[in-house]
């Protein structure tokens, strides 16, 4: 697998790093199901904003029984942002791969979700993000009281990641080796 880049590189190289060493990874979706599902229920979630996965993410789908799953639908206007949705509408490819709810699909408000499950490139110990780029999360954050939570492989965290004054870091992080709460300093 490739190095890890230095935290000053530009975002563009760390998503070109992530998806390389991403590619090269197994499927560690049921470990970090495992671990996920113990968090959330240490944490008393009941309502999920979950992300259905793209190719060579964790898929978090086997937890929808447990919990009560949303997805979200990316919109372009006025101005790109997340929408929620239950869980099973999420019937149509979205225009990045992932299925999502259809247009009109009943909305639900972002207050009365207690966690996010965040998906992403790569996560650093901090709970910083790497995204797709779009921006999508990071307009949704500022105004969520509840929990964050990084699903990620424990090969695509790292020490530091780039960071910009409107990034969000996650709480929680959570691979196939178990959670870590991020304000608690360094997985060890």
């Amino acid at each position: 697998m490739p190095a890890a880049l230095p935290p000053d590189a530009p975002k563009s190289e760390w998503r070109a790093w992530a998806r390389a060493v991403r590619s090269e990874l197994p499927d560690v979706s049921a470990p970090v199901m495992g671990a996920l599902r113990d968090l959330l229920r240490g944490l008393g979630a009941r309502r999920v904003l979950a992300y259905r996965a793209l190719g060579g993410e964790p898929d978090v789908s086997a937890l929808s029984g447990d919990f009560e799953f949303l997805a979200p639908r990316a919109r372009f206007r006025p101005q790109p942002r997340l929408t929620l949705h239950p869980w099973d509408t999420a019937t149509e490819p979205s225009r990045f791969g992932a299925l999502q709810p259809p247009a009109d699909a009943p909305q639900v408000a972002l207050d009365t979700v207690d966690a996010i499950l965040l998906p992403g490139l790569a996560f650093d110990h901090a709970g910083m993000r790497l995204g797709y780029g779009g921006g999508f999360y990071d307009r949704l954050l500022p105004a969520f009281r509840g929990v964050t939570i990084g699903v990620i492989q424990a090969a695509l965290l790292v020490p530091e990641l780039p960071r910009d004054p409107h990034d969000c870091p996650a709480q929680w992080l959570v691979t196939e080796r178990g959670s870590h709460d991020t304000r608690q300093g360094h997985p060890g």
